[in-house]
């Protein structure tokens, strides 16, 4: 590290002050943080960040960013921390090209792009470079030639190298909807939308007015002309601006948004989302789209209607006997409003026929197989047409009342406008100026109305797909049940001479599946020690996958408690209790993700892998049978096996699934069902591997 960034960067013994800092620096609220001091325990640095990031209540996101995109990737990923040699750099910004850093002493300082990157690279260049230099010994080149040759071949040598010791720092999945738009940016980008498109209806406007008043009076003047012109020249500057800012909006907006359905989904209730169709859950996410597009298309369109409207009523209401065509404008928005309304209760219930008709279209598509052996011929397609017809129906009425909306609403301004200044045109009785500013406000009306249709008929279509996506979201705000428990339980009694600790305790554990009235556990106590090897067995719906489920975290236990080295889960957290207890469940509820074959196996432990990860993996392969599987794919561990791991057999995904399990080198380990699919020789082998691994084993199998 060069002498002059050593007071730049944080010690080792102050890092979770360096987050929390860095954190608050950068706008993440941290006001959940439940203690001061120090707080990350002593151990490896993830298990630091893990203790740091659940009490501050924020999220610390490892990097995964090659050594040729380094530079740009810096640019865009503040606030970030990068562990570099004896210490760490807090990264909580960037002005221009350079980044800003958060020093010790609490003050920042801008920095180089280069500089951090030249120190994440140190560590890997070093092997490479020695390589390089052995090689340069042999090529005659001029000292400035060979510095550059030197920085060109490590670059291409490490261009694909995975630079590791990055951590983003970002709010928790449900931060609050303000901080976040405040943190993006998005409250000013909407000031300033405001402000662009007012500066550029005041200039249309004054250019109306120019062109207006040259034409009532008859003013066949070139310097008219050329004010006309200037004006709508000076317009175009403020139409870009705003276009642009909408775009930014439109981006920054949808991202926070998308987050926030991605994170809500990963956290929806296992027991609700066994209650949905898979045709329910294609008509949310069709719904969640169209709450993106829709909303912010017919907010901004909406927005932009309320200034215009304002600019005209205020035109209207000051130019002389334009204040009763004021009144009549202000009534005609509420007439529009009105109609948007039954706009949308026509929208709402094609809405539901249409998401109906894919519903049901889906699941019959899913269980086409079951359809064609259990079903009559006659009756695959009972009940179709009369679901088409009121679909089309349904569609009809609301076409109708659509385009009664976006027609009559500008037009029916603009004749009632006209009609009113008709009068005072014809009779002579008014004078250009009030004639023209008169026009102008009726025109810029018109434009007002017709964008506040069709703004109208957007944020509806947006309201009722954001019904469908409310139940989704408030999976954020649901707080992972604590348990019942305290946070230290009593100590386990032991026997003489034994020195087993208890690693797993069910204390009077009662269960009961949502919707229904009977439990399925009463009073259930379990004592699972450290070398445990426990087979549960039971006829099916008996209770041993909701057993270990409850084990595995994924479920709560409505009454006792579930612990953990005598720690509840509402106090260890979600997180670590699943790194601690890995599970393979069943068959149907266990996922091959469509990437690599190691990436499905080393999702649970760490991506991208380190070396010794890569081995130990490889080793488990071969012990679990898979070697003869993974020989056989061209391109080895990294072959893309498919989406839900279609190019493999039914044993080939319970082995991938046991490893899966098994490579996260947990402190318990479940297996449900996972030797149901395999032949005896294989069971046997696959068997004597789990036994070796796994520290304590839970194996669920049917008697």
């Amino acid at each position: 590290m060069s002498a002059g960034l050593t007071d730049l960067f944080w010690p080792d013994a102050r890092l979770d002050e360096a987050i929390e800092l860095a954190a608050r620096h950068a706008g993440i609220d941290c006001s959940g943080a439940r203690t001061n001091g120090a707080r990350s325990p002593r151990g490896s640095l993830a298990l630091r960040l893990e203790a740091v990031a659940r009490d501050l209540r924020i999220e610390i996101e490892p990097l995964d960013i090659a050594c040729g995109d380094l530079d740009a990737r810096l640019r865009s990923e503040a606030p970030f921390l990068a562990v570099v040699k004896n210490g760490f750099a807090a990264i909580v910004g960037r002005r221009g090209a350079k980044l800003v850093l958060l020093t010790p002493e609490l003050r920042t300082r801008r920095v180089d792009v280069a500089v951090i990157a030249r120190e994440l690279r140190r560590e890997i260049e070093a092997p490479a470079r020695e390589e390089i230099e052995r090689v340069l010994e042999h090529v005659e080149l001029a000292p400035a030639r060979r510095d550059a040759a030197r920085q060109a071949l490590l670059d291409e040598r490490l261009r694909t190298t995975r630079v590791r010791g990055l951590f983003a720092l970002r709010p928790p999945a449900n931060a609050s909807v303000r901080s976040e738009l405040l943190r993006a940016g998005v409250l000013g980008r909407f000031v300033a939308l405001l402000f662009a498109h007012a500066m550029q209806y005041a200039l249309w406007l004054a250019s109306w007015w120019v062109v207006g008043r040259a034409a009532l009076e008859g003013l066949v003047d070139p310097g008219w002309f050329h004010a006309w012109a200037l004006l709508l020249a000076s317009l175009i500057p403020f139409r870009l601006l705003a276009t642009w800012i909408q775009g930014t909006f439109a981006v920054a907006a949808g991202g926070i948004l998308k987050q926030r359905l991605l994170a809500a989904a990963l956290r929806l209730d296992p027991e609700r989302i066994r209650g949905l169709g898979l045709g329910d859950f294609v008509g949310r996410v069709i719904e969640s789209e169209a709450v993106e597009s829709l909303a912010l298309g017919g907010g901004i369109a909406a927005v932009t209607a309320i200034v215009e409207l304002t600019a005209a009523v205020l035109i209207l209401a000051f130019a002389p006997g334009g204040a009763l065509l004021a009144v009549v404008l202000v009534v005609w928005s509420v007439l529009a409003l009105a109609a948007g309304a039954w706009c949308v209760a026509r929208r709402r219930a094609w809405t539901d026929e249409r998401l109906a008709l894919s519903h049901g279209l889906i699941e019959k598509m899913v269980g086409h197989r079951t359809r064609l052996v259990q079903e009559p011929r006659e009756q695959w397609h009972a009940g179709e047409d009369a679901e088409l017809e009121r679909y089309l129906a349904s569609s009809r009425r609301m076409d109708d009342a659509l385009a009664w909306l976006v027609a009559l609403a500008p037009r029916g301004w603009l004749f009632v406008g006209v009609v009113g200044i008709a009068p005072s045109f014809l009779g002579g009785s008014a004078s250009t100026t009030v004639l023209a500013a008169e026009l102008g406000g009726i025109l810029l009306g018109y434009v007002a109305t017709n964008r506040l249709a069709h703004g109208l008929a957007q944020l509806g279509g947006a309201a009722i797909a954001w019904k469908r996506v409310v139940p989704i979201l408030e999976a954020l705000s649901r707080e992972e049940a604590a348990g019942v428990a305290s946070v230290v339980a009593e100590p386990a009694p032991v026997a003489a001479g034994q020195s087993r600790e208890r690693v797993l305790q069910v204390k009077d554990l009662g269960y009961r599946h949502p919707g229904r009235s009977e439990t399925l556990f009463k009073k259930l106590t379990l004592d699972v020690y450290e070398g445990d090897r426990i087979l549960l067995e039971g006829t099916s719906g008996a209770g041993k996958s909701t057993l270990a489920s409850l084990l595995c975290g994924l479920r709560a236990p409505d009454e006792g408690a579930v612990l953990l080295r005598g720690v509840d889960r509402g106090t260890l957290g979600v997180e670590t209790w699943r790194r601690r207890v890995s599970a393979a469940p069943q068959f149907h509820e266990n996922h091959v993700f469509s990437d690599t074959f190691a990436f499905n196996l080393l999702m649970g432990r760490s991506w991208p892998p380190r070396e010794e990860d890569w081995k130990r993996a490889e080793e488990l392969c071969g012990e679990l049978g898979l070697a003869d599987l993974i020989a056989r794919m061209p391109a080895g561990m990294n072959e893309i096996v498919g989406d839900s791991g279609w190019q493999l057999s039914h044993g080939e995904r319970s082995r991938l699934f046991m490893a899966r399990a098994l490579l996260q080198e947990s402190d318990v380990v479940v297996l449900d069902e996972s030797f149901a699919a395999l032949d005896p020789a294989t069971l046997e082998s696959s068997m004597r591997c789990a036994l070796r691994r796994a520290k304590t084993l839970v194996v669920i199998a049917h008697p």
